[in-house]
């Protein structure tokens, strides 16, 4: 499979609304939607990377560093679903486009915090401070990115194909954590006093490049219309609201749009989406505490407090390791064995146990690579199983807002539990490893009792879809 031109996903031809189409989506423009996904996975694991040296150099402590990220989590979990949302009226291209303005203004607002701080021109706590709040900006609004991404490929592909198209747009973003660790190390350069925020210059470039090709080249799509069908959105109708919508979604015409107040709203716990959001979030802050402590620990277990520029290049270089695994699972595993939602997240949380505690007692840089690329694997079937459920849970309508709770949720991981991680971690190695051993197997046992089947959730619906 080309990297640069992922295979097109077949599905039906366009609506008036800019839904679903019966032609392939062209490898061009999937790579358009690979390349937003990519830019901001990329940046953002560069910066993971480069953090535990950038804190030791500052004299701020691992915890502090890791709850730097928290109030752009934060900012993620509510503005996600309300760009989502946006992105039903404006158009899938207009939100992508807003998502690659915040993440360049936080890269390049962060570099420049970073620097400061690194020559001597701010204290630590200033400049954590400071760049906690440049990442705001990636929280508040690159946060319109991900959910039109899965919006644009969800509305345009059938139930049957959908965790495999949605594990196609995921690996985009899994492709990025493994360009993200290999080039950080080499954009540390010693010139202009650059140095360790080398990388928040570069992605800051890439992202505007990305942004420009993403208005030149991507068709626009601002819909003209919501859904089809009178009865969406009308709590007072005869029918069920859910199925007029999915028989009218087959029908040619279509009759303008409710106002936006008039639409029902997707909220995370209903029961469509109760026990899917439940999964995704506890298993997602079993990620979100070990992605908080790699950093911090290879540092520790290979004794680099003391050198920073070699600690950079093996944190980056477990990382890639782990990146690799995730792609694995999401270019390899899932669409080979053809594993359905189910199936995935309660394969992936078992696996993702076993990672970790590989990793708990890892002392060496084989060791450390190993047991972070098996967490990941777990991980990488565990997300796209999450992902894909949440979207076949609900209507071909309601994928805007489907994807916007996603995101949202996956931003929720990562408020407290870096920060939770790394806490616990710091009291004792395996009570933090423990903790997510646990939270692993325990959700995986929940899940096993409470998902619908794959054959119920991949089953073609012709009155829908």
């Amino acid at each position: 499979m080309s990297q640069s031109q992922p295979p097109t996903t077949q599905v039906k031809p366009a609506g008036p609304d800019g839904s679903e189409g019966h032609s392939a989506i062209p490898n061009g423009r999937m790579a358009l939607l690979f390349m937003v996904m990519l830019v901001a996975a990329a940046g953002n694991t560069a910066m993971h990377s480069i953090m535990p040296s950038v804190g030791t150099a500052l004299k701020i402590s691992d915890f502090w560093i890791s709850l730097a990220y928290s109030w752009s989590a934060l900012l993620w979990v509510v503005c996600a679903p309300i760009w989502a949302r946006r992105s039903d009226q404006r158009g899938r291209k207009a939100m992508m486009a807003l998502g690659l303005i915040g993440f360049i203004v936080s890269m390049s607002l962060c570099a420049a915090v970073l620097w400061m701080g690194l020559s001597g021109w701010l204290a630590g706590a200033w400049t954590l401070f400071l760049f906690a709040i440049a990442r705001s900006f990636y929280g508040g609004f690159g946060s319109a990115a991900p959910p039109a991404v899965q919006a644009y490929v969800a509305a345009r592909t059938p139930r049957s194909e959908r965790t495999k198209a949605l594990s196609l747009v995921a690996s985009s973003f899994g492709l990025g954590t493994v360009v993200g660790p290999v080039l950080a190390p080499l954009m540390v350069v010693p010139f202009f006093g650059i140095g360790l925020t080398g990388p928040f210059w570069f992605f800051t470039l890439v992202g505007i490049v990305v942004l420009v090709l993403v208005r030149l080249r991507l068709p626009n799509d601002e819909p003209q219309y919501a859904a089809r069908g009178k009865t969406f959105g009308d709590p007072s109708a005869g029918a069920n609201a859910s199925d007029a919508i999915e028989d009218a979604e087959d029908r040619d015409e279509a009759e303008p749009a409710l106002p936006e107040d008039d639409r029902p709203r997707l909220k995370w716990f209903e029961p469509r989406l109760r026990h899917w959001v439940i999964a995704s979030l506890v298993g997602g802050h079993a990620q979100a505490m070990v992605m908080g402590v790699i950093g911090f620990l290879v540092l520790d277990r290979l004794a680099l407090r003391d050198n920073l520029t070699e600690g950079t290049g093996i944190v980056s270089l477990v990382l890639v390791f782990g990146a690799l695994a995730t792609l694995l699972a999401q270019w390899g595993i899932i669409p080979r064995f053809k594993i359905g939602p189910r199936a995935a997240t309660l394969s992936g949380l078992v696996v993702a146990a076993a990672g970790t505690a590989i990793l708990g007692a890892a002392d060496t840089v084989v060791s450390l690579c190993l047991g972070y690329a098996i967490a990941s694997l777990g991980f990488g079937l565990f997300r796209p199983g999450t992902t894909a459920g949440t979207s076949l849970a609900v209507t071909r309508a309601e994928q805007g807002q489907a994807s916007g709770i996603v995101a949202s949720v996956a931003g929720a991981s990562f408020i407290y539990a870096p920060a939770l991680g790394v806490w616990l971690y710091s009291i004792d190695d395996w009570l933090g490893f423990g903790s997510i051993i646990a939270v692993c197997l325990c959700m995986a046992l929940v899940s096993w009792r409470t998902l619908a089947g794959d054959e119920l959730l991949t089953a073609d619906r012709k009155t829908a879809e």
